[in-house]
């Protein structure tokens, strides 16, 4: 992007983020903001989980008042994607509110999902995910309802679909708008490389559109693409070549990729009647994927037999996908280039790194602070900086560049290592955590009681990566060694390592190696020694006597009412400091 398109990116972002300062914790008029906000949930635990933390918000005011936030979870069964997830919430909309709905402009949130590739996410939702602006702190929620501020006004009703761990920064020509107005869908597409595109989905547009010269065009589409190959791109005629003045792209020949869509009633109401028809839905359903490639006169039934996408393929997904397509075939797909754009994704601990403390890109344009709600006395280190958040740090703590330290407590003489996270967490007095670590702390409710978990991983640890069996367990990697040698260093033999669930997919998500504490601060401590343990070539005694729980199960144990109070203890010391 050139000096200028990052200057006009900037500026338009600061806009956003000024106006919806104006209107958080405050009661809003009708027409100025969403009517409804709606966040999608995995499961009826993760939906008492978002009602809380939303609750709490409220109360601190820390989003727009007077508007209805609803969470849906998904029903009980098999994975349903987020295009399952999206015809549930019309389902329940639908019952809520009756024709009521069709006069309401809603945005629905996809914040479903286990966040195994950014597991502080996991507990609480990466929705709620903590970012190092605003006064008081940003979270993921409050950033996507920023970005968007403007849309409400200019948006006849309808669903405006979005994902809860991306950032999309745009500016437009001054004095226009992004305009919702049109039947079908519209989507917001982004010039991205060749090489984002094959992970994303690819707009083919008209071919005698000139797309590349304003800052925003409106155009229709021919087709859409789901995750394509290099070579599909060049068939179908998805790569445009740069324009010497387009501010946003570098590359001399690039796609615009997707992000997020609006769909007028009609359209979300045919898609509702597909759900009716084959309730309960039985396989995954994907938001992009599945509806959009349905779109456009250039859309074939091809795609319907396509299943390299999809974590588990049921027998439904095809007849699934073809009543889709058939319901919407002939559907216009709308387009809203917008040629001064960027695209962030924010779904695993690297990225979430590099974006917090590293990028000079993102920090600029959102105003990222190295420090932000916090009583600390780290000073900014340059770059990469070390990031703290809604934490509390004795004077003689220290942070290494290129960390994030949220939610917790660091004692005195506590040293956090480079490239590292620690979240949830009192970290003892004289302790280190190091290089590359990632640890976060979960209070559970077990046997009746309240336990803590400190969860520890290297930052490039697979938690995804599984094998068949568990006595295929020396296959997975911790902190560099296998589990086997990793129970040597512990003190557990090989017949105590167990894992939950699946006994049919195991992996370091379901490897049962996390010790239960009576106390957050032995749990760290304890945590701490297992890793310092594999790092230095020494053993660890006292786990025989405790109970070793995986991070699934934690989570399906979690108590989140313990977790909330002492994110409250630390609110309560840092404003009493500030």
């Amino acid at each position: 992007m050139t000096e200028r398109g990052n200057e006009m990116l900037q500026r338009a972002t600061r806009e956003k983020l000024e106006k919806f300062n104006k209107i958080r914790g405050k009661e809003v008029k009708p027409g100025e903001f969403w009517d409804l906000v709606v966040l999608t949930a995995v499961d009826e635990d993760q939906r008492v989980s978002y009602e809380l933390q939303i609750k709490e918000k409220l109360g601190r005011k820390e989003l727009p008042l007077g508007v209805p936030y609803h969470v849906f979870a998904d029903p009980a069964g098999c994975k349903i994607g987020n295009g399952g997830s999206t015809l549930y919430s019309l389902q329940h909309l639908e019952k809520m509110y009756g024709k009521a709905l069709f006069a309401f402009r809603v945005i629905l949130i996809h914040a479903g999902g286990f966040s195994q590739r950014l597991p502080s996410a996991s507990a609480l939702g990466k929705i709620f995910t903590a970012l190092p602006c605003g006064e008081p702190l940003y979270q993921m929620l409050e950033l996507k309802l920023a970005l968007y501020v403007d849309f409400p006004v200019h948006m006849k009703p309808g669903l405006l679909v979005t994902c809860a761990d991306d950032i999309e920064l745009y500016s437009i020509p001054e004095g226009e708008s992004i305009k919702f107005n049109r039947s079908g869908f519209t989507a917001l597409a982004h010039p991205s490389s060749l090489t984002i595109g094959t992970g994303h989905g690819v707009f083919v547009l008209d071919s005698g559109e000139n797309s590349g010269i304003s800052e925003m065009v409106y155009t229709s589409c021919q087709q859409f693409l789901h995750k394509p190959s290099v070579d599909k791109m060049y068939k179908t005629g998805a790569v445009r070549r740069r324009q010497d003045n387009c501010e946003s792209v570098s590359d001399a020949e690039f796609v615009y990729t997707d992000s997020t869509y609006y769909m007028d009633y009609s359209t979300s109401m045919t898609l509702l009647n597909v759900l009716k028809e084959v309730e309960p839905l039985t396989c995954e359903v994907d938001a992009y994927g599945d509806f959009l490639q349905a779109l456009g006169p250039g859309a074939t039934v091809a795609y319907t037999n396509n299943s390299s996408n999809v974590t588990t393929k049921e027998s439904s997904l095809v007849d699934i996908r073809q009543r889709i397509f058939n319901r919407l075939k002939g559907t216009p797909l709308n387009v809203v280039l917008l040629n001064n754009s960027k695209f962030y994704h924010i779904g695993t601990t690297e990225e979430y790194l590099f974006h917090l403390t590293e990028d000079p890109s993102l920090r600029e344009e959102l105003g990222l602070l190295p420090i932000a709600f916090s009583a600390c006395d780290c000073k900014d280190s340059g770059s990469p900086v070390a990031c703290v958040m809604h934490s509390v740090l004795h004077p003689s703590a220290v942070v290494s560049p290129g960390s994030v330290v949220e939610y917790s407590r660091l004692s005195a003489d506590v040293t956090v290592g480079e490239k590292s996270i620690v979240s949830g967490c009192w970290v003892d007095a004289g302790l280190s955590v190091p290089c590359q670590t990632f640890m976060h702390s979960l209070s559970v409710d077990l046997n009746g009681s309240v336990g803590f978990v400190t969860v520890a991983f290297s930052i490039k640890d697979n938690l995804k990566l599984s094998v068949a069996s568990p006595a295929e367990a020396g296959s997975l990697k911790y902190f560099g060694a296998s589990l086997v040698e990793c129970a040597e260093h512990w003190g557990l033999s090989l017949e105590s390592l167990r894992f939950s669930g699946d006994k049919s997919a195991c992996s370091l998500w379901v490897a049962c190696i996390f010790p239960v504490c009576p106390d957050l601060r032995s749990s760290v401590s304890t945590s701490l020694q297992m890793v310092l343990a594999l790092r230095g070539n020494s053993t660890v005694a006292t786990l025989k006597d405790l109970r070793l729980v995986s991070l699934q199960e934690a989570l399906q144990n979690k108590n989140l009412e313990e977790m909330l109070r002492f994110r409250r203890g630390l609110y309560e010391d840092i404003s009493k400091e500030k």
